[in-house]
């Protein structure tokens, strides 16, 4: 691993990751998180770079926290929202693209409903890209964020137990986790209703099953995903009662895992819906932890690609 170096890498998707640059954003982000739980919170690893944060969907967790980690090392960050922007006037993507690199930014960190949107944006423009999450295709950092939580609480990867659990078919997270774990060599298990499953899947170290309760069955790791309402069209499930009824992650689904099992959610929450309120803050979970988590995997991403890791 000593001779792995993100400097310079659009971070498109984990199917890009080998596992040797998922192991170096991992230790790297130990190291960020120790930077976050301390009481000097600016450093000086990225003084004099521009970073822009483009958000062209709503975001809470993800464009703060790109927001911070940028500030938290030293880079002056202005995020830019599609609402209040030229875009709402009619400007094309390529254009409002091609005029902050004429700003001289280093880096974009881009958030856009339409699949391929970063991969397309690391076409147009020479700054660096960061897919904060493109249509249903990927969301890299909240993949690598998820993996991070994992190790922090299992100390390891391969060999686990995963269920991911939920609308699988509209999940970016979903597909950024079964790379990013696979490639790390846990075993991944999905459960959700057919509806909402892709119609088509062939991936080594992933098995989909016909109900949640053989998914999470001795699980290590539950992630529960978001019904992503926004993206469904109707007739997908019968009404969200009946899902909770059949998916809904509750006290008693949860005595079928591991005493230890560890609860995942990438949030915003429906809550009593994918997941009960008793789990959300149950000792099991781990959601307030992938939030800060968050912020040390972005450090660690900025850091390793405007800074090649060299301070």
């Amino acid at each position: 691993m000593d001779n792995v170096t993100l400097s310079g890498k659009n971070i498109i998707g984990l199917e890009n990751f080998s596992a040797d640059e998922i192991n170096l954003v991992l230790k790297t982000a130990r190291s960020m998180k120790k930077i976050i739980r301390g009481k000097e919170k600016k450093l000086p690893d990225l003084k004099g770079r521009a970073i822009i944060n483009l958000f062209c969907e709503n975001s809470t967790r993800t464009r703060t926290s790109f927001e911070l980690a940028g500030k938290y090392l030293g880079a002056d960050v202005v995020s830019i929202n599609a609402a209040t922007s030229s875009m709402s006037k009619g400007e094309s993507l390529r254009d409002t693209l091609m005029t902050v690199e004429a700003m001289g930014v280093d880096a974009i960190v881009i958030r856009h409903k339409a699949e391929g949107s970063a991969e397309y944006a690391s076409k147009i423009v020479k700054p660096i890209i960061i897919n904060a999450g493109d249509g249903a295709h990927a969301h890299p950092s909240q993949g690598l964020l998820d993996l991070f939580t994992i190790q922090q609480a299992k100390g390891r990867l391969a060999g686990l137990k995963v269920a991911i659990v939920g609308d699988i078919l509209h999940s970016r997270v979903a597909r950024s986790d079964i790379f990013g774990l696979t490639k790390m060599g846990a075993k991944v298990h999905l459960a959700g209703p057919k509806t909402l499953l892709p119609r088509f899947f062939d991936f080594d170290g992933v098995e989909v099953h016909d109900n949640v309760e053989d998914a999470i069955k001795n699980a290590d790791v539950i992630n529960i995903l978001r019904l992503q309402l926004e993206r469904m069209q109707t007739g997908l499930f019968p009404t969200p009662r009946e899902y909770a009824r059949v998916f809904g992650i509750n006290e008693k689904r949860l005595a079928l895992a591991k005493e230890d099992v560890l609860i995942l959610h990438p949030g915003p929450q429906n809550k009593g819906l994918e997941i009960s309120n008793d789990i959300t803050y149950c000792e099991n979970s781990a959601i307030r932890d992938q939030v800060q988590n968050g912020v040390a995997i972005r450090m660690a991403l900025l850091y390793l690609t405007l800074n090649g890791g060299n301070s």
